[in-house]
């Protein structure tokens, strides 16, 4: 086995850990807390160490950064982007897998590197038909951190979550204000970013084209009012949100669902499961279905994550019941799906090409 493909067996595996310890969060097992817990308490840093995001080290992607893994394109994918560009930031998920301390360092081992750039390159390469990725580093909290509702678990995602509005901030007062903007996240990227839409929600108004919150559950009544959004109801609707979940038949989403009903949104209103939101990434609706051959295109990797193939007309899907299940003949994605035919790991991967014409229908739509 070359380097390269075992580098990529590696992010798979590593992928697949992350995102099972969010779906053990939701079922509330504690089976493996001791092996995955970060060991000790949660110790803030001191003040002096917040990221300067006005330097370029601290972005993964920007721009002006000259190995920007945002700009990677699969086979028979095109460059072509919007003219004017919109400004796209964009959150990633959880790559830190160690247990040494409660949220990341910044800058962190090569491995935690490679998973976190892997990210940027194959989920947020899919908006940049719209525009410019801006994906900041951030002290991503340890993925043991979703295990507990406990207080060293809230003061680690609330100290990622500061990072990355340390970042927004700084990303508004580089972007010109009649720039339009795109926001898109995954699993704990989305997390924050859902929090981010709502105290942020001043700065965004009359400049977003969309939001796209995925790998999270949101409830349309306790989520969405203190963003002032409203789920897309059509592809050609602007100042939306998108969020999807994905699964494969028979879907069994109890280990998220059981312990996500009953809990409170910001606005105080308790979620429930009829009003989780699933807009669907091939129709651009909210509750919609389409055939396999209205997929523009999944990334199939050849080998490894560098080399990938956009698919087209293999993936349907159709919302049902909050859930996006998946139709059709799923590609070799990789043998790492979740308890509950969970596709996780693939959210961005499996609509990657109609992710990317979805953004610039949007952003289109903006414009008039």
């Amino acid at each position: 086995m070359c380097a390269r493909r075992f580098l990529f067996v590696i992010f798979i595996l590593t992928v697949l850990a992350v995102a099972g310890a969010f779906a053990i969060f939701q079922f509330g097992d504690r089976v493996l807390l001791q092996s995955t817990v970060p060991k000790g308490h949660f110790a803030a840093p001191a003040a002096n160490s917040r990221p300067d995001y006005s330097l370029a080290d601290n972005w993964l992607a920007r721009p002006d950064l000259p190995e920007n893994p945002s700009t990677w394109l699969p086979n028979q994918a095109t460059s072509n982007s919007a003219s004017p560009p919109a400004a796209i930031f964009y959150i990633h998920p959880t790559t830190y897998l160690e247990r040494d301390r409660w949220n990341a360092p910044l800058h962190a081992d090569a491995q935690t590197e490679l998973r976190t750039k892997l990210f940027v390159q194959s989920q947020a390469s899919a908006l940049t038909g719209g525009g410019q990725v801006w994906a900041p580093r951030y002290r991503q909290a340890a993925f043991g951190a979703f295990l507990l509702r406990s207080e060293d678990a809230h003061k680690a995602l609330d100290l990622a979550y500061r990072d990355v509005r340390a970042a927004f901030d700084q990303f508004l007062k580089a972007t010109a204000q009649n720039v339009p903007i795109i926001v898109a996240g995954h699993s704990q990227g989305a997390l924050h970013l859902s929090r981010l839409l709502a105290e942020r929600r001043a700065e965004l108004k009359g400049r977003l084209v969309a939001a796209y919150v995925v790998g999270w559950p949101l409830s349309i009544a306790a989520d969405l009012p203190t963003m002032g959004l409203a789920p897309c109801t059509s592809p050609e609707q602007a100042a939306c949100v998108l969020s999807w979940q994905s699964f494969a038949e028979p879907a069994n989403a109890s280990l998220i669902l059981d312990a996500w009903q009953g809990s409170r949104g910001p606005s105080g209103t308790e979620r429930r499961r009829e009003g989780m939101l699933c807009v669907n990434p091939l129709t651009g609706t909210q509750g919609g279905a389409a055939p396999p051959s209205a997929n523009a295109g999944t990334l199939v990797p050849r080998g490894d994550f560098t080399n990938a193939d956009l698919v087209a007309g293999a993936v349907g899907a159709h919302c049902n019941q909050g859930l996006l299940i998946l139709d059709g003949a799923i590609p070799p994605l990789g043998p790492y799906v979740l308890p509950g035919n969970n596709y996780h790991v693939y959210d961005y991967a499996l609509f990657w090409g109609s992710i990317r014409g979805d953004a610039v229908r949007r952003l289109a739509a903006w414009r008039r």
